[in-house]
């Protein structure tokens, strides 16, 4: 009885084994027979683009932007939005009057300064001339009589007629006499020192500098058009009250722009001067502008608090008034174009590792092929070696079969 159960179990594992078997027939023949629908293209020859695309904003290369000189009422605005002006054409007028009575007051001040500085090089002013001349004629007639007393009185001591003690106060007498004539004379040549003088000087040329600066002010409150532009920003409106330094008017040449494009840092090795590029305004859908890049990135800068970018250059080779400056665009540069290659859809190449492969399609079934891949886009590769022109290539199963070497397919319409 203990031999016969291993014979037992024997015969139900190759029972087993048979239906096993049988299922594996089964399903090759089955497969052998299923046809899968799939989608194809053919190798073509076509121009591959590769293409990066990032923000842009716009910028005028000849742009004026008038700015409030001081706090004041705009008294004028002599232009409208769009509005194309010449050289010199007058754009915006402010109140004046603030800045008549700072250049008057300045003025003022810088001809006070003059005019003591000359005093100071002449000795004083004429009243102070006339008081000196006057005080030193008076001392020398004093020392005239300071002199002659003390010989009287010289005279009178040696008779006996005098005492020591009237000499010795009449020599003092002349000796501070003449120590105030040499302070008086001193005085006259060189009344002011040198330090003195440097002071006024420096304190005219803070006159003169204030002077400057509000009659530029004074100019500014009347605003001109520099060269031929577009009024493309009017932020203040007629009798309203700005402050100094406030935005009154932009002024662009709306024919001579470029973009500042912000690419992210790991796309900059393939950005060269001279590349194409293609711009878009959201604003204007269907409109398009083109360029090419003028300056690649030289340096990695840190854009938006999160986006480490290099920042390039994009002279726009066809603006024609509509493209407008500080707007936000989208350029996308074309770093490089194969012409005339054969190419293939990218849902067609697979890869395992380093092997690149299609399934190519012949008499309705797949043939793995090993294929050489060049430039490689969002759309499309291209074909170094492997296929040949016409060649056609499945590219999915329209169910949810997936391809394999060797599958039985036909192509869907």
């Amino acid at each position: 009885m203990a031999q016969q159960v291993p014979a037992q179990s024997r015969g139900w594992v190759w029972v087993l084994v048979a239906i096993a078997a049988g299922f594996a027939v089964f399903f090759y023949i089955h497969n052998q027979h299923q046809i899968v629908e799939v989608t194809a293209a053919k190798v073509e020859p076509q121009t591959l683009l590769q293409k990066k695309s990032t923000n842009g904003r716009v910028e005028p290369l000849k742009d004026f932007e008038a700015h409030a000189p001081l706090a004041g009422v705009v008294n004028n605005i002599y232009v409208h939005l769009g509005q194309q002006v010449q050289p010199g054409q007058e754009l915006v007028r402010m109140d004046d009057s603030e800045a008549r009575k700072e250049l008057a007051a300045a003025e003022a001040s810088l001809e006070s300064s003059v005019a003591t500085l000359q005093a100071m090089q002449q000795g004083g002013t004429q009243d102070e001339r006339l008081t000196a001349a006057a005080e030193l004629n008076s001392t020398k007639i004093q020392l005239q009589q300071n002199q002659a007393s003390l010989t009287a009185l010289q005279n009178l001591l040696a008779e006996g007629a005098a005492s020591a003690n009237e000499v010795a106060l009449a020599q003092h007498q002349l000796s501070a006499t003449q120590a105030r004539l040499a302070q008086l004379q001193e005085r006259k040549g060189e009344r002011y020192s040198v330090d003195d003088l440097r002071a006024q000087k420096a304190q005219v040329t803070q006159a003169q500098a204030a002077v400057d600066a509000a009659r530029a002010i004074f100019a500014g409150v009347d605003i001109h058009a520099p060269f031929a532009g577009t009024v493309y920003a009017i932020p203040v409106s007629q009798y309203q009250f700005v402050s100094a330094g406030d935005t009154l008017i932009q002024v662009a040449d709306l024919n001579k722009l470029e973009i500042k494009a912000y690419f992210d840092e790991p796309e900059i090795g393939q950005l060269k001067a001279g590349q194409p590029v293609t711009i878009v305004w959201p604003a204007k859908p269907g409109e398009e502008w083109h360029g090419h890049i003028m300056q690649a990135p030289t340096t990695i800068i840190t854009y938006g608090g999160t986006r480490n970018v290099g920042e390039c250059l994009i002279n726009v080779d066809d603006s024609n008034g509509i493209l407008l400056p500080d707007t936000n665009v989208t350029v996308t540069v074309t770093e490089s174009q194969r012409n005339n290659v054969l190419s293939l859809p990218r849902e067609a190449l697979h890869t395992e590792g380093v092997r690149d492969y299609v399934y190519r399609i012949v008499d309705g079934h797949l043939v793995k092929t090993d294929v050489q891949v060049g430039l490689t886009n969002l759309t499309r590769f291209e074909l170094l070696g492997g296929l040949k022109e016409g060649d056609e290539v499945a590219l999915g199963s329209t169910s949810e079969a997936e391809l394999s070497d060797g599958l039985r397919v036909k192509v869907h319409p």
